[in-house]
């Protein structure tokens, strides 16, 4: 089958090369190029595209670093196969904001990564160019008001609630963030219905999981790291859960009804469901 690309928008500010990447990696994400699958030739992309050769070279190095594709040389451009590999976040939720329904939950220690990938589509929710009528999040984060294995003090091991405080400060930043910007697109008449709601539990939260419409799982754990971190003026060393350092994996259903991801997608959701509506506990954002 010919692959025939999406019409570009017109009123896309964004640099020719980063439009290019950005309709090819929301063909691989929705399988319209599936894994495995050749890409058309440099020459048939510029005559597809418009645009000049040195564009569409810049868009590929882009998907090959983003790990959507690889270069044979000799042979061409492939699409990738996506089971368990490394993963970036951020296109994947710009594609879920496509949907008219968009849902996603979120398990981990503070939402700042989560927090990060929403700031584009909802900027283009904000200037019309997204228009899903429905956003809903589930945010599964830990009780810090109660000790924790980690954050922990360096010295000792033991547990510090000054550490728990500027953790629950963290998440409670963050969350909030994300909360009144999408409330505010509900406000404004942007996004017809929106929901957020945030659990706890008491378990130490040892890895960060998205699950995206339903359909897409990223999965991570969270490295211990010396860390060295001002709690209440005062400078501690810790051992800490570093976020940043999380190598994400993605699985899809999209990888077939029988295959490794689809499975996977299918336990993220039951453990996500199975934690959310036992243990967690509602939890107010604006409580002092």
């Amino acid at each position: 089958m010919t692959f025939v690309p999406e019409p570009l928008d017109p009123d896309d500010d964004r640099a020719p090369y980063e439009q290019v990447a950005s309709s090819l990696g929301a063909a691989i994400r929705t399988r319209r190029l599936a894994p495995g699958e050749k890409l058309p030739s440099h020459k048939e992309l510029t005559e597809l595209y418009g645009f000049a050769r040195a564009t569409i070279q810049r868009a590929l190095r882009d998907l090959e670093d983003e790990g959507l594709v690889v270069s044979r040389k000799g042979s061409g451009v492939y699409v990738r196969n996506r089971t368990e590999r490394p993963a970036g976040l951020r296109p994947y939720v710009e594609q879920a904001f496509a949907n008219d329904h968009v849902t996603i939950d979120f398990a981990g220690f503070s939402s700042e990564t989560l927090h990060g990938a929403l700031q584009e589509p909802l900027d283009k929710i904000r200037i019309g160019r997204l228009t899903p009528s429905s956003i809903t999040m589930r945010i599964l984060v830990p009780d810090m008001s109660v000790p924790q294995a980690a954050p922990v003090r360096m010295k000792d091991g033991a547990d510090d609630k000054r550490l728990r405080d500027r953790m629950r400060d963290i998440m409670v930043s963050y969350t909030r963030s994300i909360r009144d910007a999408i409330t505010e697109l509900q406000h404004l008449g942007l996004v017809a219905e929106t929901r957020i709601s945030v659990r706890v539990h008491s378990g130490t939260q040892f890895f960060k999981l998205y699950v995206i419409n339903g359909e897409d799982a990223f999965f991570g754990y969270y490295p211990i790291r010396p860390n060295k971190v001002v709690a209440q003026g005062e400078t501690i060393e810790i051992f800490d859960l570093v976020g940043k350092d999380t190598t994400l994996f993605h699985h899809s259903i999209n990888d077939g009804e029988s295959s490794s991801g689809a499975q996977q997608v299918q336990q993220a959701r039951m453990w996500f469901d199975s934690v959310w509506e036992t243990i967690g506990r509602d939890f107010d954002l604006d409580a002092r």
